[in-house]
């Protein structure tokens, strides 16, 4: 949610005028949709990561003002934690050595952002979740200073009425409550963005929910939260629980929680902000003065604020993002599956597996989805938040209508998925060069069976087999990881262990 919006109240004027405002803009959705107003296919892709702030000891370090005011750069960007940043690179078109370039790109912009933090003792660290941090970090008292995170968080608390619950059962068990959204903090993700036109959207935004299992099980990298072993992917739960507005009565009546993965196959971006509107009441009921009705009727293009207003407040894993770029309307698909990290060779890697996959998968003549039903795609992200690596996934056997077959998810991804990454890059028009040495780094993690979440693991149980106690263990690995991630090599070549 990166609006500015002011801290004021809202009265029941408010609510009712901006639940018109929301459907007016529906209705205004529809028309553009219908006349065909959008851009045409620029095969544009956005990136954003956003990132922790840890100093030399592995702890949280709460400057992230201090670090921006460093930083100067319109780039980098608070977050909802006082240790989190965001950073944005432009978009930028899918061919040639698209990937080379933005590794470039980020390798300049993030040393620059790591040398102004070390001016205030501390550090970027690309990481899913800070293994250092635990539930005294994560309080009202640390979200950024920011009218949009007061008011977001007081609008969420109003909502649900009581304090959050953190309950999530893994490798062992952690139960915790919240008084504030602050534990949402403490997930740091990577959002690829591609720009499609009205008539792919179905398609790309199906074959991303497809392959949001396979992404998170080469791609898991937050094992740890509030010093417990949890989940491989410890940031979906995490996300769902820490926005819930429903107290458990409305959870047990099954009304929608705001953090989900949807429940069917699309046939149009409406479809999706359709359902927005009709399942999830507005958090900042904040109308603008537009009337996007009359603009459209004007010729003009409407920038239907209350409508993304709301999309930014529903935490779809793979989301619909209406924009402008040069008065022109634009669809994106915001894929938001991945956590941050570890290196940047990692995070190129794992765009380069979304960006060909979801490419061959659109284009395919028989879609994935009509074999694959919607529960069973559900329950595989499930799998691989769980297990990572080591997930077991139900997938359509060639040849076979209507039949799953359970298999290891490095299995999948090898002898199926790989090769259909790789045609969808060529289709993108992406240099082999590019192609071969981001999927390799993905080749590489399922043949040695290891990503960011089970070195951070392994690591964890090293230094506690050497005699270090759960917090040393756990702020060792957190260093080390700081140290691994600075050479750039990629997580399956890393060494286990902790230093020294």
């Amino acid at each position: 949610m990166g609006e500015k919006v002011g801290a004021e109240g809202f009265d029941l004027a408010d609510r009712q005028r901006h639940r018109d405002k929301l459907h007016q803009c529906l209705d205004v959705l529809a028309r553009l949709l219908a006349e065909k107003r959008f851009d045409r296919p620029r095969n544009l892709m956005g990136l954003e990561i956003e990132l922790n702030l840890a100093g030399a000891d592995g702890m949280p370090s709460m400057v992230n003002s201090e670090v921006l005011n460093r930083i100067a750069s319109g780039d980098f960007q608070t977050e909802l934690g006082r240790f989190n940043l965001e950073v944005n690179i432009v978009p930028h078109r899918l061919s040639g050595r698209v990937f080379d370039q933005l590794a470039e790109e980020l390798r300049t912009g993030l040393s620059y952002a790591d040398r102004k933090a070390r001016e205030v003792d501390s550090g970027i660290v690309m990481i899913g979740i800070l293994p250092t941090l635990d539930d005294r970090h994560l309080v009202s008292a640390n979200l950024s200073e920011a009218d949009r995170y007061t008011l977001l968080n007081e609008q969420v608390l109003a909502a649900r009425g009581e304090h959050f619950t953190i309950d999530i059962e893994g490798v062992e068990r952690l139960t915790c409550t919240a008084a504030s959204i602050a534990p949402e903090s403490a997930c740091t993700s990577v959002q690829l963005h591609l720009q499609v036109t009205p008539g792919r959207f179905a398609a790309v935004w199906n074959a991303a929910q497809c392959v949001a299992a396979a992404q998170i099980a080469v791609g898991a990298n937050s094992p740890f939260l509030f010093g417990r072993e949890l989940w491989r992917e410890s940031r979906p739960p995490l996300f769902v629980q820490s926005t819930d507005t429903r107290p458990p009565e409305l959870t047990a009546q099954g009304v929608r929680p705001r953090t989900w993965f949807g429940e069917r196959w699309v046939e149009s971006a409406y479809d999706l902000f359709e359902e927005n509107l009709r399942y999830f009441p507005p958090l900042l009921p904040i109308s603008d003065e537009e009337d996007p009705m009359r603009v459209l009727d004007a010729g003009g293009v409407p920038m239907l604020h209350e409508l993304t207003l709301h999309n930014g407040t529903v935490y779809r894993w793979n989301r619909p993002v209406y924009g402008i770029a040069d008065g022109i309307p634009h669809l994106r698909v915001e894929n938001r599956v991945l956590p941050a990290g570890p290196t940047i060779t990692d995070v190129l890697a794992n765009a380069a597996f979304y960006y060909g996959l979801v490419r061959a998968l659109a284009e395919e003549p028989r879609p994935l989805w009509t074999r694959l039903p919607f529960a069973v795609a559900e329950e595989n992200f499930d799998a691989a938040c769980r297990h990572g690596i080591d997930a077991w996934l139900r997938w359509p056997k060639a040849g076979r209508n209507g039949a799953l077959a359970r298999v290891p998810a490095v299995r999948l991804v090898l002898d199926e998925l790989l090769p259909l990454a790789a045609a969808g890059l060529d289709a993108w028009g992406v240099e082999p060069a590019d192609r071969d040495r981001y999927l390799g780094v993905i080749e590489g993690r399922c043949a040695r069976r290891t990503n960011g979440a089970s070195w951070q693991a392994a690591t964890y149980h090293r230094a506690l087999e050497q005699g270090l106690d759960r917090d040393k263990a756990l702020a060792a690995t957190t260093r080390r990881y700081s140290e691994l991630m600075r050479t750039g090599e990629p997580v399956h070549t890393w060494p286990a262990g902790p230093a020294g």
